[in-house]
C-alpha cells in the first residue's frame, strides 16, 4: 500500500473529537489538553507510516500496532478505533501525571543529590502538611496580634543549639554564600585559600560566587598548603573578610597544612575583619561518636572563632533544601536589611519543614531515630542485615525467575558530605534468568513507585540501607503485576 493511502485512513482531529470514546476524556481533563493529546498521536501515527514507507518497519508490525486497515476488507476498523482511543486515554495519563513522584532509593547512597538529598520522613511530612494547607502564622505574632518576623521560631531554635547569636535562613548554601559577600564584602576584597576554592556542583564555583556578589577574591597559599603568614600577608585596606570553605566534597590527603578559624581569629581582632566559615554540607551533632569521621559541626565553628557560619539544610542536617546562616547579630542584621536577602529567603513550606526538623535537635537522642538521614548513618549493621534479610525472604516467596542473594556491600554518604567515607552494608542482589540487569534495573525505573538501584557483577542490587522496608510488600507487589521478570520486551522498550 502506498504512503499516500496509509495517510488518507488516519481519522481527522474534528472527527475523533467528536467521537464517544475521545469525548469521555474531556470532564476529566479538558477539551484543550485532549485535542493536543489527539494532535500528539496522529502525529505519532504519521511518523510510524512515514518509517514503514522507507523501509524501516515491517508491515505486519505497523498492521498490529497500529491497526491502520481496510474497513471494507478486513472488517476491523472498530479495533483501530478502540485501540487509538486507549493509546490517547494513555497518553493524557502520562501528560497529566506529576513529573516529580516517588521514588525509593536502592541505591544505597543516603544524600543522594539526584534524588532529592535528605529524605523527610513521613512524621515530619504529617506535621508540616498540617501547617500549610491551611493558613499560617508565616510572618504574624500571635501574641501581639501584629506583623511578625519570619522563621523567627527557626532563629531561636538555632541560636539556642548552636549558640549563635542571631541566625537566618535562605533557599541553599549558595545563596546563603552569596549573601553574605554581597552585604560585607560588596566592592572590597575576600581572602581565601587556593586549597578551598570548591566547585559546589553543576560547574557553580566559589569564585563565580564571589565574583557575582561583587567582592574581589584574593587566594593565598598553594593547593595543599596554606600557612596564617599567608592570610597575615594578603591583609590590605580593602580586606573586607576571610573566607574559610570547608571541603565537604572532597579531601586533599598527604603533604598538606591548613589554618583553622581558631589560628585565624588573631587577625580578626587585629584588623578587624569578620571571619567566614563555609562549612558546605553542615551538621548539628558529633559524628564522631557513631564511628563516622569527624565533620566539623556549627557549634564548634563558632566557638573556635567564627563570626559567621553557613551551611546547607538538606546534607547532614537532614532537612530541607535550605542556607542556613549563624553569627553574630550585627553581621546577621546587616543581611537582613540586604535586598537581596528577599529575593533569597525561603518560603512557608521549607520554613516549616526546616522548624520540624530542628526541633528534633533538642534532644540528640530522639534527632537519631526521627531523622531519616542520621538514622542511616548510624544505623548498625545487624540491623541493616535484618532488613535485607527479610526482604529476601519476601522475593523468593514470589518465586520469581531469577537468583536472590544477599550481597555484602558497600553504602555511600553522598551529597557533598563525607567523600571519602564508605559504610558497610548488606543488599539483596536479583540475578534475572531472561533479562540482562541493565533491562531489570531500567524495568524498575518505570514501576508505579520508581526502583532505583545499582548494578554490580551482573546482580541489580537493593542496597536495605537506604531502602524504606515499610514498602518492601508494595515493592514485590508492583514486580508481580508488571510480569517485571519477562523475557519478553515490552513496547516501550523495543521502541
Amino acid at each position: 500500500m502506498e504512503k499516500q493511502e496509509w495517510y488518507r485512513r488516519i481519522p481527522k482531529v474534528d472527527v475523533l473529537l467528536e467521537s464517544d470514546g475521545i469525548r469521555q476524556y474531556i470532564p476529566a481533563y479538558g477539551y484543550e489538553c485532549v485535542r493536543e493529546a489527539v494532535r500528539a498521536e496522529l502525529s505519532d501515527l504519521r511518523a510510524q507510516i512515514a518509517q514503514f514507507a522507507e523501509g524501516a518497519a515491517d508491515e505486519d508490525v505497523l498492521l498490529n500496532e497500529i491497526c491502520v486497515q481496510d474497513a471494507a476488507e478486513s472488517g476491523q476498523s472498530a479495533d483501530f478505533w478502540i485501540l487509538l482511543t486507549d493509546r490517547i486515554g494513555a497518553r493524557l495519563r502520562r501528560m497529566q501525571s506529576p513529573g516529580l513522584k516517588k521514588v525509593l532509593n536502592g541505591t544505597g547512597t543516603i544524600l543522594h543529590t539526584n534524588l532529592g538529598r535528605a529524605p523527610l520522613g513521613k512524621e515530619a511530612a504529617s506535621r508540616v502538611l498540617e501547617t500549610v494547607s491551611g493558613y499560617c502564622n508565616l510572618e504574624y505574632d500571635l501574641e501581639d496580634g501584629c506583623r511578625g518576623e519570619r522563621c523567627g521560631q527557626i532563629e531561636n531554635i538555632l541560636c539556642e543549639i548552636t549558640g549563635a547569636e542571631a541566625a537566618v535562613a535562605v533557599n541553599n548554601n549558595a545563596a546563603a554564600l552569596l549573601l553574605i559577600l554581597c552585604t560585607l564584602a560588596q566592592g572590597g576584597e575576600v581572602i581565601v585559600s587556593r586549597g578551598e576554592l570548591v566547585e559546589i556542583g553543576g560547574q557553580f564555583r566559589i569564585p563565580d560566587v564571589m565574583k557575582q556578589s561583587g567582592a574581589g577574591l584574593v587566594e593565598v597559599g598553594t593547593t595543599n598548603r596554606t600557612r596564617l603568614s599567608d592570610y597575615e600577608t594578603a591583609v590590605t585596606e580593602t580586606t573586607k573578610a576571610i573566607l574559610k570553605v570547608h571541603t565537604s566534597n572532597y579531601r586533599i590527603i598527604g603533604f598538606t597544612e591548613e589554618t583553622s578559624i581558631e589560628q585565624l581569629a588573631p587577625l580578626r581582632e587585629k584588623y578587624g575583619i569578620p571571619l567566614v566559615e563555609d562549612l558546605g554540607s553542615g551538621a548539628l551533632l558529633d559524628l564522631t561518636k557513631y564511628g563516622l569521621p569527624g565533620e566539623p559541626n556549627v557549634q564548634d565553628a563558632l566557638r573556635r572563632g567564627a563570626d559567621i557560619v553557613c551551611f546547607s539544610g538538606d546534607k547532614l542536617l537532614g532537612g530541607p533544601q535550605a542556607g542556613i546562616i549563624a553569627g553574630k547579630k550585627e553581621y546577621i542584621e546587616k543581611m537582613r536589611s540586604n535586598p537581596l536577602f528577599r529575593a533569597l529567603r525561603i518560603d512557608k513550606i521549607t520554613a516549616a519543614f526546616l522548624e520540624t526538623i530542628l526541633l528534633e535537635y533538642r534532644s540528640m537522642e530522639r534527632a537519631l531515630v526521627r531523622i531519616p538521614t542520621l538514622r542511616m548513618l548510624t544505623q548498625n549493621e545487624k540491623e541493616i542485615a535484618e532488613d535485607a534479610a527479610e526482604l529476601k525472604i519476601l522475593l523468593e516467596q514470589a518465586a520469581f525467575d531469577a537468583e536472590i542473594a544477599l550481597y555484602p556491600c558497600r553504602s555511600k554518604v553522598g551529597g557533598g558530605a563525607l567523600p571519602v567515607t564508605e559504610l558497610s552494608s548488606m543488599a539483596v542482589g536479583i540475578r534475572p534468568s531472561k533479562i540482562s540487569a541493565e533491562t531489570l534495573s531500567r524495568r524498575l525505573r518505570r514501576l508505579p513507585i520508581p526502583v532505583v538501584t545499582r548494578i554490580e557483577d551482573e546482580n541489580v542490587l537493593v542496597d536495605a540501607r537506604t531502602f524504606e522496608m515499610e514498602y518492601a510488600s508494595e515493592f514485590v507487589r508492583m514486580l508481580k503485576e508488571a510480569e517485571i521478570f519477562s523475557g519478553k520486551m515490552c513496547a516501550e522498550e523495543e521502541r
